[in-house]
């Protein structure tokens, strides 16, 4: 894990270097005025740390220098830097470096039959007084060491080399090469300094990685661990140069992922920005398509992106993409997008750290897309490669970079987990999959999880086509989520279904309809013969009705009849 330099509570004067990464896990450079030991092996780049550390005090911070070289011939060292934008020439002929060559043997520095230093500090003193120089570095200690027979005189002048630079306020960086079990093939330079900082180049899987550590620094606070440092047309780097602790702020804002429908199942608006996204799937579920749609996304808003390949080179990714209705190129054109496609055994697991993390530095991206992160168990540890994602992640929080990561994962049940342990670092996590259902293979997506959104459960098909990506609602049929020929089939089912079950209701209806009519008819005819009955009923009544009244009225006349007969009887049998 990388550890970052505490502040500096006694303030002890410090001389930036400008080596990009350096001064920060120093907390502010080297000891000023004060001597400083950069020990290593052969080729792991103690050379161009000085003289970039002398290039960048002349030219950022006003302070001349001066290369004193046991070794190395002036024009040589000229035409070796010269590759990393270095014009020592130029800085000479404005006063602002020197570079000596001193040849040490003993007819140079015989005193009284004795050998010791004392025309070495003449030589020292000339050249540093000939431009004022502020900051001198000595390459290497060995050369000086041969020249002594006499280990305790070697010690002494050692030691008076040391103070002397020191006496005179230089800041100074003495290399020298690495010992058996010393620091230095003498074991005196360590002590004396003070400040020892250490490279070296560690071999994994016949992969090389630079890394620096500083041994000791008296009298200030320094990162202990070992950092991977980079040498390139750039200069030297030291880098991560990210602490660990959770103290990046967060982001409330979403961005689009380049896909509606995806956006759709994350609450709608899409990725937090500045979260880390996870896409895992089984080769050829369109990870890779997913992660190309963020990219283009990205450019569409006017921002900055960075791809990292770790399989296809950028031709062929721009070609692939071009099938499903992507044109990249414009965007790799105007520079919006950049594709940095590697090999993962290329680097070491720390030197793709530190490349990732200078360009992004250098290009200031809103997005980086790393495809697929998986690829990089090929060159490291789980442990080590679950400590490098944890510094790119906090990297890419720290700077408000949304981060996209595709992981290749196995089929079946392990494809909800990762080999690298990388799934809680995630913010979003979003597993692509087969399905397999009738002979063939179609695609899936869900979301696992979003952290701070509410998001979709759903399973939904993943479609690919010429126009882009489409996301189809989950089609769930009796043997569960339908997707391809199988969902199509079952489509035309119901469909067939829906047909012959509206051409039985219309059967139905046109049989009722024929019922209705006729029985509608019926209705009419009873009512016909019913109102008929009515009018039979009425006119029989009204004949009875008037047939009865006459009967009464012929019973009364016949009643009142036979009482005037019978009252006219009585009268006559009476008189």
């Amino acid at each position: 894990m990388s550890q970052i330099a505490e502040p500096n509570v006694h303030n002890l004067p410090k001389a930036p270097t400008g080596i990009d990464g350096f001064d920060e896990i120093t907390d502010g450079g080297l000891p000023q005025g004060r001597p400083t030991l950069v020990c290593g092996s052969a080729g792991c780049g103690k050379t161009l740390f000085s003289i970039e550390f002398l290039v960048r005090g002349a030219i950022e911070f006003g302070e001349p220098g001066v290369f004193v070289t046991f070794e190395e011939n002036p024009d040589d060292i000229i035409k070796n830097v010269a590759s990393l934008g270095f014009d020592l020439k130029d800085l000479e002929a404005r006063n602002l470096l020197r570079i000596d060559h001193i040849h040490l043997d003993r007819s140079e520095i015989e005193v009284a039959g004795d050998f010791d230093l004392e025309g070495l500090f003449l030589r020292l003193q000339w050249v540093i007084d000939s431009i004022g120089a502020k900051r001198i570095v000595l390459d290497t200690i060995e050369t000086i060491f041969s020249t002594f027979d006499n280990a305790a005189i070697l010690r002494s002048e050692v030691r008076r080399l040391f103070y002397w630079l020191k006496e005179k306020g230089m800041t100074a960086v003495i290399t020298g090469e690495r010992g058996d079990g010393n620091l230095t093939r003498q074991g005196l330079e360590e002590y004396v300094s003070d400040c020892v900082i250490l490279l070296d180049q560690k071999i994994f899987d016949q992969v090389s990685t630079r890394r620096i550590r500083i041994v000791k620094y008296r009298g200030s606070t320094h990162g202990t661990n070992e950092y991977p440092f980079l040498i390139d047309r750039d200069g030297f780097s030291v880098l991560p140069v990210t602490a660990l602790g959770l103290l990046h702020g967060v982001s409330k804002q979403r961005i689009s992922s380049g896909v509606p429908s995806l956006d759709e199942m994350l609450g709608g608006q899409g990725y937090y920005r500045a979260s880390s996204v996870l896409i895992g799937g089984t080769a050829g579920t369109g990870k890779s398509s997913l992660a190309a749609h963020f990219a283009n996304q990205t450019c569409r808003d006017g921002q900055k992106c960075i791809y990292f390949a770790f399989e296809e080179s950028q031709e062929q990714i721009v070609r692939n993409m071009a099938s499903i209705g992507l044109d990249l190129q414009p965007w790799l054109d105007s520079g919006l997008l950049v594709i940095h496609a590697t090999r993962p055994m290329h680097y070491g697991l720390e030197m793709h750290l530190a490349t990732m993390q200078r360009m992004i530095k250098k290009f200031g991206p809103a997005a980086v897309i790393i495809d697929p992160i998986s690829n990089m168990s090929s060159v490291g540890s789980e442990h080590d490669i679950n400590s490098m994602l944890i510094r790119l992640v906090d990297f890419l929080k720290a700077k408000g970079i949304t981060g996209l990561f595709v992981n290749l994962t196995s089929g079946g049940t392990a494809a909800e987990r990762t080999d690298l342990g990388m799934s809680s670092l995630m913010d979003t996590w979003i597993l692509v999959r087969d399905i397999e259902l009738n002979g063939e293979r179609n695609r899936g997506i869900y979301v696992l999880k979003s952290r701070g959104m509410k998001h979709s459960n759903q399973i939904r098909e993943f479609q690919i086509s010429a126009e882009g990506i489409n996301l189809r609602p989950a089609y769930l049929g009796r043997e569960g989520v339908l997707t391809g020929s199988a969902r199509v089939a079952q489509e035309q089912q119901e469909l067939a279904a829906i047909a012959l079950a509206n051409e039985e209701i219309e059967r139905r209806r046109s049989l009722f309809e024929r019922k209705k009519k006729a029985l509608e008819a019926q209705m009419a005819a009873l009512q016909t013969e019913m109102e008929s009955e009515s009018a039979e009923m009425e006119r029989f009544e009204h004949s009875e009705v008037g047939r009865l009244a006459r009967d009464d009225a012929s019973r009364q006349l016949l009643m009142a009849s036979r009482r005037v007969e019978a009252e006219q009887g009585g009268t006559s049998n009476g008189g």
